[in-house]
């Protein structure tokens, strides 16, 4: 049941996708579809990335990683939201809705700083081509991967620890499939200006610093690429980076935009079909955004195909 002024809330309802029962199980069907592409494809492109040796280099690595983040913010979210066309009850208890938002914010900062450290990497590779194997050692490498998580981790802390320590004794209804700071925010009986302040201010600086990074990177890339003689080396140079550019540009835009607003210009229902486009459909496109317009990973998967085929 709701809960009601001054009563303490120990469970959220999550509204998610209000319809017709039937149109719920098209909907449970279509996002199941989605899910299973976020799953063959992150698995899958992980799976070969670990597989062939001649993928193994800093900028493949950083891709791993990447997939392996945007398999674990879907996973957080997709499977209750799957759960919640079917049944009838769309309840998530008190401590359910903190840890889900705990592990979504700790997953899709970390990717962020993803994105940022792949940026340098190709900064590196083609500004310093002659000293890419010593800046860009294995230790550097996973040096940056680790702090990238641990960014992530303690910018979610943060939020959770300042949303979660304030009282929820009015309505427990979210307007949204999983539960986001900015709905959370208007739940609160108390002071809210500080979580707000924070999510203004340090929430939004985890994603302006990793793009302000990016930035930096590719004016010198743009610089360094400018000065090559060659139009072919120019367009060769700038083509293995717009699969990253694509997928800057849509993720940190979106983030952006959904996190970066006062809090007055919230619409929970056209921001909640915007959210599925970073939480589901993001993590569906990035396989397909680096795989397609990738050479290497392209014959690593033929390989790996031609492979499988002679072994039977």
């Amino acid at each position: 049941m709701p809960a009601v002024n001054g009563t303490t809330v120990t469970e959220f309802i999550l509204l998610g996708f209000p319809s017709h029962p039937s149109i719920q199980v098209v909907l449970f069907l279509a996002f199941m579809a989605l899910y299973s592409m976020i799953l063959i494809g992150n698995v899958g492109l992980m799976a070969l990335i670990s597989s062939n040796p001649c993928l193994h280099t800093p900028m493949y690595f950083f891709l791993s990683n990447l997939s392996f983040v945007d398999l674990c913010y879907s996973s957080v979210i997709v499977p209750k939201m799957l759960a919640n066309f079917l049944l009838e009850s769309k309840a998530i208890s008190y401590a359910g809705c903190g840890l889900q938002f705990y592990f979504f914010c700790t997953f899709a900062d970390t990717e962020s700083f993803i994105l940022a450290t792949m940026a340098y990497d190709r900064y590196v590779a083609i500004c310093n081509p002659l000293l890419y194997t010593v800046v860009m050692s294995r230790r550097v490498c996973v040096l940056l991967v680790v702090l990238s998580y641990i960014g992530g981790s303690l910018s979610a802390l943060v939020h959770t620890c300042f949303a979660f320590r304030l009282s929820f004794c009015g309505p427990n209804i979210i307007n949204h499939f999983f539960c986001d700071l900015p709905l959370l925010l208007k739940l609160l009986c108390s002071d809210t200006s500080l979580n707000e302040l924070l999510l203004y201010t340090y929430g939004s600086s985890v994603e302006i610093i990793s793009v302000i990074v990016i930035l930096i990177s590719y004016i010198f890339i743009v610089i360094s690429v400018l000065r090559l003689c060659s139009a072919a080396a120019r367009r060769k140079t700038f083509s293995t980076c717009a699969s990253h550019l694509t997928s800057v540009i849509i993720y940190e835009g979106t983030l952006l935009f959904i996190y970066s607003r006062p809090s007055s210009w919230y619409s929970p229902n056209s921001d909640k079909y915007i959210s599925v486009f970073y939480t589901i459909m993001i993590p569906v496109l990035n396989p397909l955004i680096y795989s397609l317009r990738n050479k290497d990973v392209k014959n690593a998967l033929r390989t790996a195909i031609d492979t499988k085929v002679l072994a039977q």
